[in-house]
């Protein structure tokens, strides 16, 4: 299949998390037909049942392209115009997927060996197919992620760091607060001092930002809630340590602040003659802990579109891509 056919056809499979059975089974056999016919060799890693990893390698790994294969929700088909191919997953990350194998191919029929494509499951949810190949590393130097990064190398990524927020109260009739304790009350007292945190700054990532994504409680307009929680999301450019200890001094007296997800920001690799960026979402690196080597992070298409009703990658980006994880790949196995 040429670069938009394998796209199109990645995207018609359904991979929402944790779905991925089929387009693991896909990918499986098609990287086997490229392995047979170029001397690699293939595996496929069981993380759970009917879920897998797959690891496609030409020698001993030095260089390793790697991406994710499952999608968030909800599943829609590709389609085809000029500029675009459009669908679930078409920029995160299937089109890079298709970018990925087209440019191991033109390397190992260049004869090039020492280079890997590794993808894994679960990565829109909690990064469980990171965690699983992290345990068996085969000796890579190199890793270089794949996500939209508008084909620019991205020199650092945000982390995250997710509280569920709960209050208790006390029931009571809305005609006679005082016998009673609102949790909503408390709830709204806590988010307002977690909205006054210093967010802190970096000279590379920029400010660490706040989202309170979910609010709840309450059971009637005439009724004193004995319950409420709330869910809310820092996006980190640090440890996150200092955001901790300001959540806490904000939370004590009022609520239960559990955390809930914690991902480190990264600062990642640079090699020249590539325009850079910096992206504020978080990727698999920090799951892969550094056990696949060092790693890069790149790959057509806009963050923008993904996760949204209209993802789409551009169809020179994609072909584009090819050619840069090839130069990329060259330039890492000189190091």
């Amino acid at each position: 299949m040429d670069p938009f056919q394998l796209t199109r056809a990645l995207v018609d499979i359904e991979s929402v998390t944790p779905n991925e059975e089929k387009i693991g089974l896909f990918l499986f056999d098609y990287l086997k037909e490229l392995a047979a016919r170029t001397g690699g060799h293939v595996e496929r890693f069981e993380v759970e049942p009917k879920r897998y990893n797959l690891l496609a390698q030409w020698g001993d790994p030095i260089v390793t392209l790697s991406t994710h294969i499952d999608t968030v929700p909800p599943f829609f088909a590709s389609r085809e115009d000029s500029e675009f191919i459009w669908g679930r997953g078409a920029c995160d990350t299937k089109g890079i997927i298709a970018s990925m194998i087209h440019a191991v191919e033109a390397l190992v029929a260049d004869g090039v060996r020492g280079v890997a494509l590794l993808f894994v499951v679960g990565e829109e949810r909690n990064s469980a197919g990171a965690y699983a190949a992290a345990k068996i590393p085969r000796g890579s130097r190199f890793l270089i992620n794949g996500e939209p990064t508008e084909n620019k190398l991205a020199l650092g990524s945000k982390g995250a760091l997710r509280y569920e927020i709960v209050a208790h109260g006390r029931m009571a009739h809305s005609a006679y607060p005082h016998l009673g304790e609102s949790a909503i009350e408390k709830l709204l007292d806590a988010l307002e001092k977690i909205r006054r945190i210093p967010m802190p700054s970096d000279s590379i990532l920029g400010a660490s930002t706040l989202n309170i994504g979910t609010i709840q409680g309450g059971r009637a307009p005439n009724v004193i809630p004995d319950r409420a929680r709330a869910e809310v999301f820092f996006r980190l450019v640090d440890s996150g340590d200092g955001i901790r200890s300001a959540v806490a001094n904000a939370s004590k007296g009022l609520v239960e602040a559990n955390e809930v997800l914690y991902i480190p920001a990264v600062h990642l690799g640079s090699v020249s003659g590539l325009e850079t960026t910096v992206v504020s979402y978080t990727t698999d690196i920090p799951a892969f802990d550094g056990r696949w080597g060092q790693p890069f992070l790149f790959g057509p298409g806009s963050i923008h579109f993904a996760h949204t009703d209209q993802e789409r990658i551009p169809k020179t980006e994609l072909l584009e891509a090819i050619g840069i994880y090839q130069k990329l790949v060259r330039q890492l196995l000189q190091k």
